[in-house]
């Protein structure tokens, strides 16, 4: 009955935009074709949706580079973040299943990952109530393709390209529809071989050191990325009323890093000492998410649905470190500290976290106009975590005990909504909700329990034929994850470390958004207030003044007021645009530093499109993005951004495509930061960080060739709403 419903209203929409043009011409057809473009952006209450495999840059592409594509999101690359308007504090999901593992490894997996097995990606800023309340700004959801044709179909994809060095992409996808069962897979592998540089000037007071010095660093890391990704999935309707179904994302990433860094420190007036050391880091983890469900129809217009998910995410990480840390003369420098100044050093940390997800959703329609969705849904997540430091000490390895860690963290989060939908009228939805979630989190010396209610409100009203205007609230919640509190010791240089601070505060948002749609066009202005906001690689000092943390901090506040854009225009039949803006006024106060700190500022982002359709089966797209000066927490960030191009030929008799896509054309993809520029820093730090990217170097260049290939009808097949259970809309 669902599905029948939502037939007839995209039926009803076609022939109420179509009537009056249909009347004009009185020829009776006796079969029409109707094929639509779905435009790359498109504006819902609770988002925006990027529909990327319309973009030619797509194939070839990671995962992580459409997104970082995408309007309003920001990728810091240098410090494993992600930014959507300007704020981080986001969540990913797959197929609107989180990915519970750390940002840093869920970064890694969309890298590895080929973007040719997206379909679009939702950029959820006020999600609703049957979402999971996780994340200050907001979700991302990738959506992963499902072929739905009658049939046996497939698609293969082959890509080769050269940066610094080499690169490669395979993706195979594969699907075999019935009228009564689904079955898919998609399996990618990528070979990466990168390179960055970064180069910081600055100024500190280490005592350890000597005092007041002047810093001069220089870091060199080549990288070898080899990523697996399989994805599988099965759907059957084994009655009227009864429908099952599996689904599987399994990864491996193994990850080689070689850094070469060089210091020199000036402790002033004019005692000289020099860094020099070697890091060699492995990197193995593999990352799995499997779900089953049972979806039950009640009645034609009643359905309860189950779900159960499971999610394993494992991680090795060894490193080792040889370093040499010499005065003007040669001889040893720093203190007696043996461990700290030791010239051989090693590490390893080792993840494991085990999630179980038990969900149940019921929707009824109680009348023409009225709408109910309720549900509930309980998690239970396990992170073990083993970690430490290790020195030469007189010839043998000794353990650091500064440095070792070894803990269980223990969360589980029960949550239930309710949601109610009101047709007022033909142009008028409002949908009422509220979430409330309980979570209990237990570490050593660490239990914190609580609930939070979380109230949505969502209105839409249609202005004519071909406009609409949107109104939203949420609140949102952002805990600390588990690197976050735990007090894991990362070697960074002699006088500085990664850490944890388990006094970390969960973050409270709450979100108003306004929204303005006029045909393809599409505006929007975001309120957000943030209680407590976490702001990740800050600087503190150890309470023995003889190491800098580079640590989670909680804010007191942040504030926000976003303005965006999509202006999508086509000039002529070949020529088609597609702007999007992202920006406004932002603030935030903290008081951690010895003087606290209130900023105020304005910051922008811009993405853009250009595709051509040419003669003879050739198309091109122009596109890049831009980001403007932005503070990730007391860090300036100064503006950066690329300029992209591609090129794709349609191959005759059905032969595939064929592509050239280019990135960072015009070398420009440079990150900058500032410390130190708003207030007094831990060690009185002060220091210009310039990263220079791969394509800094030269343009990555990369060739794809896609084919798809099939047998059968073209029959649409039942698509599963899942837990997303959203409908993409049809513009005229």
């Amino acid at each position: 009955m669902k599905l029948i419903l939502i037939y007839g209203l995209l039926f009803c929409l076609f022939q109420k935009a179509y009537s009056q043009e249909a009347m004009k011409d009185t020829s009776v057809l006796k079969e029409a074709v109707i094929r639509g473009r779905k435009p790359l952006v498109q504006q819902r209450p609770d988002g925006i949706v990027v529909n990327v495999e319309n973009s030619i840059m797509t194939k070839g592409s990671s995962a992580l580079e459409v997104l970082e594509r995408s309007a309003g999101i920001i990728i810091d690359r240098r410090n494993n973040n992600i930014f959507l308007n300007g704020k981080d504090g986001v969540m990913v999901m797959f197929d609107g299943k989180l990915m519970r593992m750390p940002l840093s490894q869920v970064i890694t997996l969309l890298q590895g990952m080929s973007a040719d097995d997206i379909e679009k990606i939702e950029l959820l800023t006020t999600p609703p109530s049957k979402y999971d309340a996780d994340g200050s700004a907001g979700l991302i959801n990738i959506v992963l393709k499902k072929n739905k044709r009658r049939g046996t179909h497939g698609n293969l994809s082959v890509t080769g390209g050269y940066g610094w060095r080499e690169k490669s992409t395979a993706s195979l996808n594969l699907a075999h529809n019935t009228q009564r069962s689904n079955l898919y897979g998609t399996y990618s592998f990528s070979h990466d071989r990168t390179y960055t540089n970064v180069y910081i000037t600055g100024t500190n007071d280490f005592p350890v050191l000597g005092g007041m010095l002047d810093v001069l660093f220089l870091d060199t890391t080549r990288t070898t990325q080899n990523n697996h990704n399989f994805t599988a999935g099965w759907e059957r309707r084994i009655s009227p009323k009864t429908s099952i179904g599996a689904s599987l994302i399994y990864s491996i990433n193994g990850t080689k890093l070689h850094a070469i860094n060089n210091a020199g420190y000036n402790v002033l007036p004019d005692s000289l000492l020099s860094f020099r050391g070697t890091v060699d880091l492995r990197n193995h983890w593999h990352n799995l998410v499997s779900s089953v469900w049972l979806e039950q129809k009640i009645r034609e217009d009643e359905k309860i649905t189950f779900d159960m998910d499971y999610l394993l995410y494992s991680n090795d990480n060894p490193s080792e470190v040889q370093s040499s840390f010499t005065d003007k003369h040669g001889d040893r420098a720093g203190t007696n500290d043996d461990s700290l100044f030791s010239p051989a050093q090693r590490g390893h940390a080792n993840t494991l976290i085990r999630v179980g997800v038990v969900k149940a959703d019921y929707e009824r329609q109680l009348n023409r106009k009225l709408r109910l969705e309720s549900g509930a849904k309980g998690t239970y997540t396990r992170t073990s975590s083993t970690s430490g430091l290790e020195s030469v000490v007189n010839g043998e390895w000794t353990p650091r005990s500064e440095t070792v860690n070894n803990v269980v963290m223990r969360e589980g989060i029960a949550a239930a909504y309710a949601s109610v939908d009101v047709g007022l009228d033909s142009a008028t939805h409002v949908t009422m909700g509220a979430r409330y979630e309980y979570s209990d989190t237990r570490l050593p010396a660490i239990h914190r329990s609580g609930g939070f209610l979380f109230p949505s409100l969502f209105f839409s009203h249609k202005v004519g034929a071909r406009s609409e205007v949107q109104l939203s609230y949420t609140g949102r919640i952002s805990r600390p994850t588990y690197n976050d509190l735990a007090s894991f010791v990362g070697y960074v240089d002699p006088v500085a470390v990664f850490t944890g601070n388990p006094l970390l505060r969960p973050t409270i948002t709450k979100n108003v958004k306004l929204g303005y749609n006029i045909g393809d066009y599409t505006f929007s202005v975001l309120a957000g207030h943030d209680d407590h906001p976490i702001q990740e690689t800050q600087l503190t000092e150890s309470p023995d003044k003889d190491l800098m943390y580079v640590s989670p901090q909680n804010f007191v506040y942040r504030d926000e007021l976003t303005f965006q854009a999509n202006l999508p225009w086509k000039v002529n039949d070949w020529w088609n645009m597609s702007y999007s803006l992202t920006g406004g006024w932002r603030r935030f106060k903290e008081d951690f530093t010895v003087v606290p700190v209130k900023k105020t500022w304005f910051g922008c982002s811009l993405s853009f499109t250009q595709t051509f359709r040419l003669p003879k089966s050739y198309s091109a797209e122009l596109s890049g993005w831009w980001n403007s000066s932005t503070y990730w927490g007391m860090i300036r960030a100064e503006g950066f951004g690329a300029l992209n191009v591609g090129v794709k030929k349609d191959l005759k008799n059905n032969g595939g495509t064929l592509q050239v896509a280019v990135s960072d054309v015009l070398r420009t993809l440079q990150i900058r930061m500032r410390f130190g520029t708003l207030t007094r820093e831990a060690f009185a730090t002060t220091s210009y960080v310039r990263v220079n990217t791969e394509s800094r170097i030269f343009p990555i260049i990369k060739l794809t060739y896609s084919r798809s290939f099939g047998t059968g009808p073209g029959a649409q097949q039942r698509e599963r709403k899942g837990s997303r259970d959203e409908i993409d809309r049809i513009r005229k």
